[in-house]
């Protein structure tokens, strides 16, 4: 059980940390539909993301980032149609690990290449993935272990929550403060 709490904390905090980042204090967006997604689709991007983590390690944290990206905008838009292939949508990209950015960024979420939006997600995506590689090295934890692996996929969680905080706030979506009295006779 001491392992699990260990890797609990250390998803809240990196959690905390980037919402801050995503300039979203009061949280990362949860979305029930996508987090479902995230946990059915995890195993097969860590299967792909296992094999780039020591040659690219930012860029494969990023992915997660731009596939949430992808989720959420799908999720407000097609998502009856997509939310059972997502991950085979994802890869249709062609290019694997290397182009999927650009394909998401393009084709799904409808960011033109040379635009100024397109630069701050590129931005925004390079200072999240920099940020936690910084976290995880921070944890001071040997390399290829169960526990690496462990830091690796709870990384990759919040990094896609990160992607869907980003592509919803770009949508206009926003948390607000409720009192439960305005609900309540």
């Amino acid at each position: 059980m001491e392992e699990r709490e260990y890797l609990e904390q250390y998803e809240k905090r990196l959690e905390k940390l980037l919402a801050g980042i995503c300039g979203s204090e009061g949280g990362m967006f949860l979305v029930e539909e996508l987090e479902e997604r995230w946990t059915e689709d995890a195993p097969e991007y860590m299967a792909d993301a296992v094999g780039q983590i020591n040659s690219y390690p930012a860029f494969t944290l990023a992915v997660a980032g731009f596939y949430g990206m992808a989720l959420a905008a799908l999720w407000d838009t097609a998502w009856e149609a997509h939310k059972r292939d997502s991950y085979a949508l994802f890869k249709q990209c062609g290019g694997g690990f290397d182009t999927v950015d650009e394909y998401i960024l393009e084709k799904i979420v409808g960011v033109a290449p040379d635009s100024d939006a397109r630069k701050g997600i590129d931005n925004m995506m390079r200072t999240l993935s920099h940020t936690v590689m910084s976290a995880i090295q921070h944890e001071n934890i040997e390399h290829q272990t169960t526990r690496a692996f462990y830091i690796l996929a709870r990384s990759a969680k919040v990094m896609f929550r990160a992607g869907v905080t980003i592509e919803l706030r770009r949508r206009g979506y926003h948390y607000e403060k409720v009192k439960l009295a305005d609900f309540v006779n």
